[in-house]
């Protein structure tokens, strides 16, 4: 294990919670992945829905990291657009696993209120960045980009859905050509 228990904890609980959502989260299993006693494990996270919390806020940071990364190294707006769904294949590319936040966001009755306010920031960001970006090409009018970002961050995130659970990462890409075929998304 690294010097870093905390980061190590939180990159095991990512993998497990991205294939198993927060059902799947097991204190015990990640000690024991992780390679520490599951008491120290609650010495960094008292409690699974501290862990979870801190996972989920952790991967919309880094969504949110990402998205700006797009934004500034995209100057053309529509190109921005042609790399968001790459933001959720990525997940798919890491051993079949979904975004964290989504599988978490189908259990959300049973999430503890911490875990579900870091998943619904995690939506809202993605959200925001697409309300942002469909301006910025001029596909939508302002008044009507919200409707369109919630519709492209859904259909997205289904893709990716439906892409796992046949295992076929070839399923997601074709549903995203076929989104911009449509013109939800710009081609």
């Amino acid at each position: 294990m690294s010097s870093n228990a905390r980061e190590d904890i939180l990159a095991a609980a990512k993998r497990s919670a991205q294939a198993h959502g927060y059902g799947g989260l097991s204190m015990r299993d990640l000690a024991a992945e992780v390679g520490i006693k599951a008491a120290s494990l609650y010495y960094h996270f008292p409690s699974k829905a501290d862990l979870a919390s801190a996972v989920a806020k952790r991967y919309w940071e880094d969504a949110a990291a990402d998205l700006e990364k797009i934004w500034d190294e995209y100057p053309d707006p529509v190109e921005r657009l042609l790399f968001f769904p790459e933001t959720f294949r990525r997940a798919l590319e890491n051993g079949n696993r979904m975004c964290l936040c989504s599988f978490m966001g189908a259990e959300f009755d049973d999430l503890p209120e911490t875990v579900k306010k870091e998943v619904q920031i995690f939506a809202d960001v993605n959200v925001a960045w697409l309300k942002k970006a469909l301006i910025a090409t001029g596909a939508v009018e302002p008044d009507a980009s919200d409707a369109r970002a919630k519709a492209v961050f859904a259909a997205v995130a289904g893709a990716q859905l439906m892409a796992r659970s046949r295992a076929d990462i070839s399923l997601y890409d074709t549903l995203i050509d076929g989104y911009r075929a449509a013109g939800l998304l710009p081609a």
